[in-house]
């Protein structure tokens, strides 16, 4: 079954959907997805095609890979419709970022986005942060865009240094730079930091959407994280393996509210600011996370040592707990906790094995 044919899936896609945007600000307009293919590019894009296809937003998509044989599997239903396009480039090399004609809006999401990947393309992981959002932010000043989103991550805000309960907008903890991990959050700190001086010197409009560890059934098979690696246990019936004594502490958000934060960013969020996408209901224990995946795939928690590349690039915070009550201003509120969004994956994903 392909991902577009699950019935479950289509409600998360109807829901988002219904979310309580303002639509008409993305009406007769288009927009630029840079990582199309990734966890929360995909799930975008279905919303946006289905306001498409239902609501007649008629919101052109470019949505921008690495590899037009990937785009080909997972927007097939879309591929000949006309307000679809996929350009293959890499986002690391402006000549091949083949765009014409004004865009409307841009959403930087293209990162290498788990532990294994920081560790085997620690290089890869700062370019595609840096360089990547530099030539997408020069695209998008050619093509005198709208308003241009930078999908940050909660891994900005570093280490908690025990002074505070949740990490509010304007926190910053503590972060060993000289480190193979570093790389990560340190670019997405630089990368807001370019975005702020594009907004001080081409005076463009830019919003950035700090998402917390996000998961649902557009979630990569290559995705190294736990949460990701626990999903995939319990999709196939097999004991959730947790390599810590799992007391970390952290916010995650079900791929669906992720797209409505981001959503609420780009329509009313305002010029310069950064938001943060997490709810309440979904801030666990990676422990207590394991056990609720292991108890609704009907298995059990079992311990493992992790081998040495894979634990380089594990987070060595202990507790990141995202206050998203400036998000919530705008009017946005998530549809799903922890367990809502777990079940949710695993039947998808299930049926997507069959």
């Amino acid at each position: 079954m392909r991902l577009l044919e699950n019935e479950l899936y289509r409600k998360d896609i109807a829901v988002t959907a219904e979310c309580g945007i303002n639509w008409d600000k993305l009406k007769d307009s288009s927009i630029a997805v840079s990582g199309a293919t990734g966890l929360i590019g995909t799930f975008l894009i279905d919303v946006i095609m289905y306001k498409n296809d239902n609501f007649n937003l008629n919101c052109k998509i470019i949505a921008l890979g690495r590899s037009i044989s990937k785009a080909e599997k997972r927007f097939k239903e879309y591929m000949n419709k006309a307000y679809f396009q996929f350009v293959e480039c890499d986002i690391c090399d402006k000549n091949t970022i083949n765009i014409s004609g004004n865009v409307d809006y841009f959403f930087h999401a293209a990162s290498n986005t788990h532990p294994v990947a920081y560790v085997t393309d620690p290089i890869g992981t700062i370019v595609v942060n840096v360089i990547g959002l530099y030539n997408f932010l020069e695209i998008a000043r050619q093509h005198n865009s709208k308003r241009f989103l930078f999908a940050s991550s909660n891994e900005i805000y570093g280490e908690n240094r025990g002074d505070t309960e949740k990490f509010a907008e304007d926190y910053c903890g503590y972060i060993n730079c000289n480190t193979l991990r570093a790389g990560y959050p340190e670019s997405k700190r630089v990368s807001e930091a370019l975005c702020q001086a594009y907004i001080k010197q081409y005076d463009m409009d830019i919003v950035i959407p700090r998402l917390t560890r996000s998961f649902g059934a557009t979630l990569l098979s290559s995705d190294t994280k736990a949460i990701s690696q626990f999903l995939k246990k319990g999709i196939n019936s097999e004991d959730i393996v947790l390599k810590s004594a799992g007391n970390q502490f952290y916010s995650f958000t079900y791929v669906a509210d992720a797209v409505t934060g981001v959503l609420c960013c780009l329509t009313e969020g305002e010029k310069g600011e950064a938001y943060n996408i997490a709810t309440a209901s979904c801030n666990i224990t990676l422990k207590d996370l394991a056990q609720a995946i292991a108890d609704y795939a009907g298995t059990k928690v079992v311990f493992d040592i992790p081998e040495a590349i894979e634990a380089a690039g594990f987070s060595v915070v202990t507790k990141a707990v995202l206050d998203s009550s400036k998000l919530e201003k705008l009017g946005w509120k998530a549809n799903f906790d922890i367990h809502k969004g777990i079940a949710h994956t695993i039947d998808i994903m299930r049926s997507l094995e069959e």
